[in-house]
C-alpha cells in the first residue's frame, strides 16, 4: 500500500549558468518511510538536497510539502522562496556531508543549538531573562539531555564536540537535526569516513530514529550496503535526472542502474 508524500518536488529544476543541475525531477518520500537517493557524483543529489531545504531556489518547478492535519493549516504547503530557517520550523532538518558541529563548544551545547526552532522566547524576553524564558531554558536543556541519552551520548555531554571520536561526531550531527523536531529527517552521506563498525552501529541509528521519532527519513549515500540494508525506496539519478526507483532489489538489478553507478561485471 501506497503511503501519502511527506515532501515531494515537480518539475524541479536547478541551472547554474549554462550548466543544468536538475532537469524536471519528479520525486517524493513517502511518509513514515526510509528512502535512499543515489547516483555518481555530480548527479545532481546535493543539489536536490539544496533546493528541499532552501539553500538553493529552484529555476522551475515546485517543492511541496504535505503537512500535518493537526497544524490546521492547509494540506500542502510550497517551499520555494522560503529561508532554510522557515523550511526547518516546518519540519525539515539535514546533517551535512562534511560535518558542520561547533567544534568548541560542548556535546550539550551543540544539541542546544538545534532547539532553537523550539523556543518561544523573543528578543525581549532573552535580553531581560524573563522567568519564563529561564524555564524554557531548563525544559530545553532537559529535552537535550534526553535526546543525547536516548541515542548514547550523554556521558560525553560536557565533552567538546571536537574531541569526540569521528562516529560519535557524526552521531552527535544526527542528535542536534533531531533537536529542531523534524517530521523529515535529510542526511547527506552520512556513512562518508566511517568504518565498518561505525557504518553498521549507523544503520542501527537510522532504524532506531524512525522506531522512536515516528519521522521520516532521506538519505544521500554511495556506500550501497547500507543503502540496501536500511531503504525501502532508493531512486538513482545521473546527470540531474531521475532514471530509476523501486526497492532495493530490484534497484540494485535494473540494468540501467547497472551501467550508470553500480557497474557491469
Amino acid at each position: 500500500m501506497t503511503r501519502p508524500a511527506v515532501i515531494e518536488t515537480r518539475g524541479l529544476s536547478k541551472t547554474f549558468g549554462g550548466l543544468v543541475a536538475l532537469d524536471e525531477v519528479d520525486f517524493q518520500v513517502e511518509e513514515g518511510s526510509i528512502t535512499a537517493l543515489i547516483g555518481p557524483n555530480g548527479a545532481g543529489k546535493t543539489t536536490l538536497f539544496n533546493c528541499l531545504t532552501g539553500i538553493y531556489q529552484p529555476t522551475r518547478g515546485a517543492v511541496i510539502l504535505r503537512l500535518p492535519q493537526e497544524t490546521g493549516l492547509h494540506r500542502q504547503k510550497t517551499l520555494n522562496n522560503l529561508r532554510p530557517d522557515q523550511i526547518t520550523v516546518l519540519g525539515l532538518a539535514r546533517t551535512f556531508q562534511n560535518i558542520r558541529l561547533f567544534n568548541n563548544l560542548t556535546v550539550l551545547e551543540n544539541v542546544l543549538i538545534g532547539c532553537h526552532t523550539r523556543m518561544k522566547a523573543g528578543l525581549w524576553g532573552a535580553l531581560m531573562r524573563t522567568k519564563k524564558t529561564r524555564a524554557e531554558e531548563r525544559a530545553m536543556a532537559e529535552y537535550s539531555m534526553n535526546l543525547l541519552e536516548k541515542y548514547g551520548l550523554d556521558a560525553a555531554a560536557n565533552d567538546l564536540a571536537k574531541n569526540l571520536p569521528y562516529g560519535d561526531q557524526r552521531r552527535l550531527e544526527i542528535i542536534r537535526a533531531l533537536a529542531t523536531g523534524p517530521r523529515l529527517l535529510l542526511l547527506d552521506e552520512p556513512a562518508a569516513g566511517l568504518n565498518n563498525a561505525e557504518t553498521s552501529a549507523l544503520d542501527d541509528l537510522i532504524r532506531l530514529i524512525r522506531e522512536r521519532e515516528n519521522l521520516s527519513i532521506l538519505l544521500i549515500e554511495h556506500d550501497m550496503s547500507l543503502v540496501m540494508s536500511v531503504s525501502e525506496k532508493v531512486w538513482v539519478m545521473e546527470y540531474g535526472r531521475l532514471i530509476a526507483r523501486g526497492a532495493p532489489c530490484e534497484v540494485k538489478n535494473d540494468p540501467v542502474v547497472i551501467r550508470a553507478y553500480l557497474g557491469e561485471e
